[in-house]
């Protein structure tokens, strides 16, 4: 469940709203404060089938998305029936009476982005299509609409039926932390409350599903007059409406469904839960059943839990339990809101051996306090900012538009609904908010604590005997002129002209590389350091990481919540990271508080304080960070096989956030020479997009001092030649009870530079590098042994890796190895990529280019490229020719040229007694060598392990 105001309108809500000035920040409480949202128009109207439609225009760039919500999700499921709606989201994708093949086939090669989720209220369906596939997108959601059921076979049930599993096992069973949101959910909400089950469900009450029990489902939930389509972006309304009638407009209403009463909980005293885990840190969970979507308390809840754990540094329970006792390594907090019931959340994770009554207590006194005295009238103004600010940038793209009109729509039956619960946000005072912290954080809440231990057992499932439900008999066929059978064609193809790039140099060397988007008064920066942690001394790997962590600490003159509080005043953020070959600092404003914005950004690059004490806790929550990252199998995969690859003496072997033995030894005047030494502005580029020019902003940077940055010497960027790896065996690290294996397969692979980026780009397309690859259609759909698998290039300045990756079931970890070693080899030979292969994964690149440009922060990380990698100002308006221009031979010379599964590094991460022996019997594994977590070599005698062959 998501709040509407904390984390669906961060995704999505209007185009422009403007967060007062600083000058009415002081202004009396009871002032009144009015946000400023321009009137976004959209067209509203109903078929005769009761299918509700949304019609918003949008024409910056040549994409229109397509969304369409069903008001079903599992609160509606019944019992000894769970599960299905989600089960639903997966089978929906596997064809329909005139589309009998996977959805992703023909919108994949248009560059579609598709998908779809579910949750305990709406299961929706979207996709942002080029704008000449409108109809085409209409076709097939009309038809997975109306005639779903004709293709839906038992083999299509059980094959998705596994996938879900493969979900469940990746994300619940074989995830640190995984078993908490069943229990809170079992204890928060009584049996028989429709959200006291988990939105994927009971196993076994999927495995007892009857393919005419999940068809009874669809005949009840997925008809047009449970519906909701949104169509917005580039389109013609009077072509939209055609399409629309003729798609939708013959299929019949099916049952009325009955909206779910308001169903609040209430505990009749305070129950706390207790499990152990494979985790290294201890963690509390607090909730508190609050009020569903559009309660009055609603808004005053969504500021309570940003004043108490979302204002960044200056948070309540940050700034307490992290910068005065330094307790937790996390602490967030937050409102959740549902069509039935909602919760306040408070999650925190404590420091390693800590004592969880401690870290609840200290939360439950900030809480009182708040109780108490209530929080600042400038809490609630920032919060109420942050929230206004965020909207401008959360809802650019025109897929998250639709999404946010439809979540309105269901809500409250106006997409536009919005308006009126934003102003009702800014109506909130301090005293509201001390009322509702007092009224619902009572002592009556659950509490969950995980401690590190071996997992306790999960409780066996209680099997439900499902009671018979009264069939819903099947809709009579529909009769029109209409010949369903025949797909649409596309239409002529909108022009894209990606945006220019208008460059300067400062005097100071200071490469400014500036985009002007007009539509939105927004402005993003993006400051790129060339060279990141493939810089870091040798014994110092973290410093980068550790240096970025502390640029929003504090500068000479402002500590960390002094930054934080002017740029929430501000309703603007900064944030900076650290990245193997480059450090950034970003800075996200409204264009009317650029000046104000950019002299903090400028702070921040030019005069960071390093102080001490912030190290010493920026480097315990690194150390933090580190070790969660070995609770889980995906962690450890991706800390060790760099190493084995690589080599740990070669900086691509090493880690960014570097290692439990490094961390603790880097000084503060490390990271201030390591600052020095790469924040230059002759080795520095700054990337501006938004409502601005190159002139302007040249003139702004000048008088926040950036201008005045000194320069100095360059750094040198050489990277050594790496070593290749040696390819006689296969490591595995073994994580007892696995409910999952993770499988990486891989080899040093290209550099940016090289000739062959758009052929092997696409080769990858085609082998592991979108939905429809061959490695994710051959071990998620064909055999069902995972969720998801893929292969990747990363392109450096120097050989970057090549891994193909995934994680399946304990019991097919060698087949599904095999697999992958076959596809790896098909490819280069016995299996060359087809002409359609090919012509669908150019169209996917070419086709899918502009949505690429359709936010500020997506046209800021395309110009990244063109700073890290030299690339040409014509690379954008040459971009889509050079991918048309590839050939199958060399896709094909590609692929046996920089494919050599006979000399890949293997690596598994999973129960290794019940995978050992099957992975020594692989004829491509000569030797099977233990590593632990860490990537070290285990001796085998001492574990017990076999010595391979």
């Amino acid at each position: 469940m998501q709040s509407r105001l904390t984390s669906l309108t961060v995704l999505a809500i209007a185009a422009a709203a403007l967060i007062p000035p600083p000058s009415r920040l002081s202004a009396a409480q009871d002032e009144p404060r009015t946000p400023q949202i321009p009137d976004l128009k959209v067209e509203t109207y109903t078929l005769p089938n009761g299918l509700e439609v949304i019609l918003h225009e949008d024409h910056t760039t040549p994409v229109v998305a397509v969304n369409v919500w069903y008001k079903v999700g599992s609160k509606n499921e019944a019992e000894g029936r769970t599960g299905f709606a989600h089960l639903f989201e997966h089978l929906m994708f596997q064809g329909s009476e005139n589309h009998q093949a996977e959805y992703f086939a023909p919108l994949e090669p248009l560059g579609a982005e598709i998908n779809g989720s579910t949750n305990t209220d709406r299961t929706n369906y979207f996709e942002t299509v080029p704008s000449n596939a409108l109809g085409l997108a209409l076709w097939l959601e009309a038809d997975r609409m109306g005639f779903l059921l004709p293709a839906l076979t038992q083999d299509a049930l059980d094959n998705q039926r596994d996938v879900v599993k493969n979900e469940r096992r990746q994300r619940v069973d074989n995830v640190p932390y995984g078993q908490v949101s069943e229990r809170m959910l079992a204890a928060l909400y009584p049996e028989g409350h429709p959200y006291h089950h988990s939105v994927i469900g009971s196993m076994e009450d999927l495995s007892a599903a009857s393919l005419e029990d999940v068809k009874n489902f669809f005949r009840t939930y997925y008809n047009p007059n449970n519906a909701s389509l949104c169509i917005a972006g580039d389109f013609d309304p009077s072509e939209a409406k055609r399409l629309v009638e003729l798609y939708f407009g013959a299929i019949p209403k099916g049952p009325e469904v009955e909206r779910t009463p308001h169903q609040v909980p209430e505990l009749d005293g305070p129950v706390d839960l207790a499990i152990t885990d494979r985790v290294s840190l201890p963690r509390v969970y607090l909730t508190w059943p609050t009020v569903p979507e559009g309660h009055p308390d609603e808004e005053a809840l969504d500021v309570l839990s940003a004043v108490l754990g979302q204002l960044d540094k200056e948070s309540r329970l940050e700034k307490a339990l992290i910068y005065d006792e330094s307790i937790a390594s996390q602490v967030f907090a937050y409102q959740s809101t549902g069509a039935v019931s909602g919760t306040f959340n408070v999650i925190a994770t404590g420091k390693p051996d800590g004592d969880l009554d401690d870290l609840a207590a200290r939360i439950e006194a900030e809480i009182e306090r708040l109780q108490q005295d209530g929080p600042t009238e400038d809490e609630v103004i920032k919060a109420q900012n942050t929230t206004e600010s965020s909207l401008v940038f959360g809802l650019q793209a025109v897929g998250t538009r639709a999404d946010y009109f439809n979540a309105n729509n269901v809500a409250f039956g106006d997409p536009l609904a919005y308006r009126e619960q934003l102003q009702k946000l800014f109506d909130v005072r301090a005293e509201d908010v001390r009322r509702v912290a007092r009224e619902y954080l009572t002592p009556n809440r659950v509490r969950m604590d995980v401690t590190p231990g071996a997992p306790t057992e999960r409780a066996p499932e209680v099997v439900v005997n499902a009671a018979p439900v009264e069939i819903v008999p099947d809709d009579e066929p529909i009769v029109e002129e209409l010949d369903r059978s025949i797909m649409p064609t596309l239409g002529d193809a909108s022009e894209f002209s990606p945006p220019p790039v208008e460059r300067r140099t400062l005097d100071n060397g200071l490469e400014l590389l500036v985009v002007n988007r007009p539509e939105l008064p927004i402005l993003t920066l993006q400051l790129v350091v060339k060279g990141g942690a493939t810089l870091a001394p040798e014994g110092q790997d973290g410093v980068a990481e550790l240096t970025a962590n502390l640029l929003t600490e504090g500068t000479e003159t402002r500590d960390a919540q002094d930054l934080a509080g002017a740029l929430s005043r501000l309703g603007a953020s900064i944030s900076a990271s650290a990245g193997m070959e480059q450090m950034t600092v970003s800075l996200s404003t409204l264009t009317k508080h650029t000046d104000a914005a950019l002299e903090l950004f400028a702070d921040v690059v030019l005069n960071p304080a390093f102080r001490e004490g912030d190290l010493e806790r920026q480097r315990a929550l690194l150390l933090s960070g580190l070790l969660r990252r070995r609770d889980s199998a995906e962690g450890i995969a991706s800390l060790v096989f760099p190493g084995l690859l690589y080599g740990v003496d070669h900086p691509y072997g090493r880690q960014v956030s570097g290692t439990p033995e490094t961390v603790p030894t880097i000084t503060r005047d490390d990271i201030v020479t390591f600052h020095s030494r790469l924040f230059r502005p002759n080795n520095a580029a700054l990337i501006v997009v938004g409502d601005t020019t190159a002139d302007a902003i040249v003139e702004r940077l000048g008088r926040a001092a950036i201008g005045d940055w000194e320069a100095g010497d360059a750094p040198s960027h050489s990277l050594p030649s790496p070593e290749p790896a040696p390819k006689d065996t296969l490591y595995l690290v073994d994580r007892p009870e696995s409910a999952q294996s993770v499988l990486a397969l891989g080899q040093i692979g290209l550099s940016r530079d090289t000739p062959d980026y758009f052929p092997v780009t696409l080769m990858n397309a085609v082998l592991g590098g979108q939905f429809s690859s061959r490695i994710n259609l051959n071990l998620r759909e064909e055999k069902g042994y995972t969720y998801g698998a893929r292969s990747s290039f990363s392109f450096r300045r120097g050989p970057g890796p090549f891994s193909a990756s995934t994680s399946v079931q304990t019991a097919v970890t060698a087949p599904a190895l095999v697999e992958l070693y076959k596809e790896l080899t098909e490819i280069r030979g016995d299996r060359p990529v087809t002409e359609q292969e090919l012509a669908d994964a150019k169209g996917r690149l070419i086709l899918g280019f502009p949505g690429d440009f359709e936010t500020t922060g997506g046209v800021a990380s395309q110009v990244v490229d063109l700073v890290l990698y030299n690339l040409p100002d014509d690379y954008f308006t040459t971009y889509q020719d050079k991918v048309e221009a590839v050939t199958p031979e060399q896709v094909q010379q590609a692929a046996r040229e920089h494919l050599h599964p006979d000399r890949m590094t293997l690596l598994v991460v999973g129960d290794r007694d019940a995978i050992a022996s099957s992975l020594e019997e692989l004829p491509f594994v000569p030797s099977l060598t233990q590593l632990d977590p860490d990537g070290n070599p285990v001796d085998p005698a001492a574990t017990g392990a076999g010595e391979g062959r």
